[in-house]
């Protein structure tokens, strides 16, 4: 995607509004801070430097690897560590359900006009009040094609015993339940007990066969050739298969899940003015066509989605067709039922 990066620099001067007055937290050298809250390698690495150049606002960045893990930090530290967190669909509605998450004035966010309105008014903020899209995507299996005796295009490939010791499976309650849902034929968001026990069931079966539930060192492992099937996100594919050609990427037949990760201020920010000015930042297109370059997932930025190369419009991981997406859910905040399907999963590990 090198054609990109000539148009950073002359826009980026062009993606801030004035920041003189951006909160009152302050860094070692006096100057404002701002706390972030992401992914794991989830922004091009320059950019929160870029940021500090352009508004003198220093940046304090830490990740974490499920939203899970994210939401159980801000609660144990009663939100004080952080301003800006990007959390996923789901989990937004979760933190709106309980008053973690303070409104985003978008008259200071003005590149929020640069969001494709497909990615506006979904369920988890309807109003558009509280989350700006970050980047979206599915879930799907990454496979090796010298690995496999044929095409992939079922979840049911991850339970086929000749790939014992050969699978990786995500180490995330809701993904890996959520696909053996799919293939069961249920609701990705069910609350059905009886449905939940039975794709239980399927993964105490599986497990003979995975060699590893795991994060973000899939993309390594995957890219060695340490096994032949992996639960990934569309990104993640990318990722891998530019640097190992055998990678094949499939959303299976039965469905999957759709993702969107939105950038979000948290009610405790001591920052907001600041958090809105990265949010503002983080949209504006020089920047939002790096991190793409970067991460790989795609991008709700229209100029972006209007700058991806023809020979990517066709592609199950960057651009699944509407058909692709229509088998697709999105998950829902769980309420209650997020327990259970938490106890399910630590059944599954410590078995």
């Amino acid at each position: 995607m090198k054609q990109f990066r000539c148009l950073r620099c002359g826009l980026l001067a062009l993606c801030l509004l004035p920041l003189a007055s951006c909160g009152s937290s302050s860094g070692p050298g006096g100057g404002p801070t701002l706390k972030v809250f992401n992914w794991g390698d989830y922004i091009d690495p320059e950019v929160t430097a870029l940021f500090t150049q352009e508004t003198g606002i220093k940046v304090i960045y830490t990740m974490f690897d499920a939203n899970e893990d994210m939401y159980t930090s801000i609660r144990a530290s009663g939100g004080v560590s952080h301003d800006v967190v990007i959390p996923s669909d789901y989990m937004i509605r979760k933190m709106i359900n309980e008053d973690m998450l303070r409104t985003i004035d978008l008259d200071n966010v003005p590149n929020y006009a640069l969001i494709d309105d497909r990615f506006k008014n979904l369920d988890f903020d309807p109003q558009n009040e509280y989350s700006v899209p970050y980047m979206w995507g599915t879930v799907g299996i990454a496979y090796n094609t010298t690995m496999v005796d044929e095409p992939i295009d079922s979840w049911t490939a991850l339970w086929d015993t000749r790939y014992q010791k050969n699978i990786f499976m995500m180490d995330s309650v809701r993904d890996s339940l959520g696909i053996t849902l799919k293939m069961l034929g249920y609701s990705m968001n069910t609350k059905n007990g009886a449905e939940l026990e039975e794709a239980y069931n399927k993964l105490v079966e599986q497990k003979p066969l995975v060699l590893a539930y795991i994060g973000d060192e899939v993309k390594d492992k995957m890219i060695a050739g340490e096994a032949a099937l992996a639960v990934v996100y569309a990104g993640d594919a990318i990722t891998i298969s530019e640097q190992n050609p055998d990678i094949a990427y499939v959303i299976p037949r039965e469905g999957s899940n759709l993702w969107v990760d939105s950038m979000c201020i948290l009610k405790t920010s001591e920052n907001p003015e600041a958090a809105e000015a990265f949010i503002n930042f983080m949209c504006s297109t020089p920047i939002a066509l790096r991190n793409w370059e970067y991460i790989n997932y795609s991008s709700p930025q229209k100029e972006v989605i209007a700058q991806m190369p023809e020979e990517l419009q066709n592609s199950s991981a960057r651009n699944p067709s509407a058909e692709e997406l229509a088998r697709c859910e999105v998950f829902e905040d769980l309420s209650q039922t997020t327990q259970y399907y938490e106890d399910l999963w630590t059944r599954l590990i410590g078995a």
